[in-house]
C-alpha cells in the first residue's frame, strides 16, 4: 500500500499531471532582486525536546548554506520568529485557545530566540511576527518595497504552517515565492510532502536547493555594482 506521502506528493507524477490538467502547478520563475527569508529557525521549532520542536538539522544546513550564498551576493535576507509579549494580549484569546503552545513563547525567552548557526548579522532585521504568515501583522513588505524585492526565498519552518502561510501572502503580493525543497522542514513528514506539492501547484516553485544555490552563485550581485561604481567615481 503507498504511503500518504507518495500519493500527496511532488513525488507522484499522476497527482501531478491531474493538476497541471486542471490549470495548476505553473513556473513563476525568478525576478531580478531576490530576497532570503529564513522562518521560526528558533529553539522552540529546532529542538526536539521543546513541545514543538523537532529535528530539523539537515534542514539547518540546508539554510546555512543558502545564507552563505546570500551573503556573498548582498542579498537581502530577513528572520522571523514568533514572541509575544509576557501578558499574551498580542496572542489573543482565539488563537490562544486554538494553539495553546503560544503561550510558552514569551517576548526575550530563549526558546525563541535564533539558532547560533544561523549567525544572523546587524544589516539582517530579525522580525517577530504574532501569525504564521511572515507578512500578517509586520513591516516585512515595507522593507522588501524599500529593497526593491521581487523575488522572495521562503525558508524554514514549518511547511504546513508558517512557510506556506507566508508563500501564499508573498504570491498574493505578486512576489515571485522561490521554495528550496531541502530547505524548510515540518514535524510531520506527511505534512511537509504534501504542502510542498500545494505550494507548488498553487503559490510558488519549488525547486532543488542545488539549483537555487546555481541561480544565486550567477546573479549579479551588489558586490560587483559596487566595485563597478567604485571604480567609475575614480576615474
Amino acid at each position: 500500500m503507498e504511503s500518504l506521502s507518495s500519493l500527496h506528493s511532488l513525488r507522484n507524477p499522476e497527482l501531478r499531471e491531474q493538476y497541471q490538467r486542471a490549470g495548476f502547478g505553473g513556473r513563476v520563475g525568478w525576478g531580478e532582486r531576490p530576497a532570503l527569508l529564513v522562518i521560526d529557525m528558533a529553539r522552540n521549532w529546532t529542538d526536539p525536546g521543546e513541545q514543538m520542536g523537532s529535528d530539523l538539522a539537515a534542514v539547518l544546513r540546508s539554510i546555512v548554506d543558502l545564507l552563505a550564498a546570500a551573503r556573498a551576493r548582498t542579498i537581502p535576507i530577513f528572520f522571523t520568529t514568533i514572541a509575544f509579549d509576557p501578558a499574551l494580549k498580542e496572542l489573543g484569546n482565539v488563537v490562544r485557545r486554538k494553539v495553546p503552545q503560544g503561550e510558552r513563547l514569551i517576548r526575550g525567552h530563549e526558546r525563541v530566540q535564533l539558532v547560533p548557526e544561523l549567525d544572523r548579522r546587524e544589516d539582517e532585521p530579525l522580525i517577530e511576527k504574532p501569525r504564521g504568515s511572515a507578512f500578517f501583522g509586520t513591516n516585512l513588505l515595507s522593507m522588501l518595497i524599500d529593497e526593491k524585492v521581487d523575488t522572495t526565498i521562503v525558508t524554514g519552518c514549518s511547511t504546513s504552517g508558517c512557510i506556506r502561510a507566508t508563500c501564499t501572502d508573498a504570491h498574493d503580493r505578486n512576489f515571485h515565492v522561490i521554495v528550496p525543497a531541502e530547505a524548510v522542514g515540518d514535524r510531520s513528514r506527511t505534512a511537509h510532502e504534501a504542502n510542498l506539492f500545494d505550494v507548488h501547484a498553487r503559490y510558488g516553485d519549488v525547486l532543488p536547493l542545488r539549483e537555487v544555490l546555481e541561480q544565486l552563485a550567477n546573479l549579479r550581485g551588489t558586490n560587483e555594482e559596487q566595485e563597478a561604481a567604485g571604480r567609475l567615481s575614480h576615474t
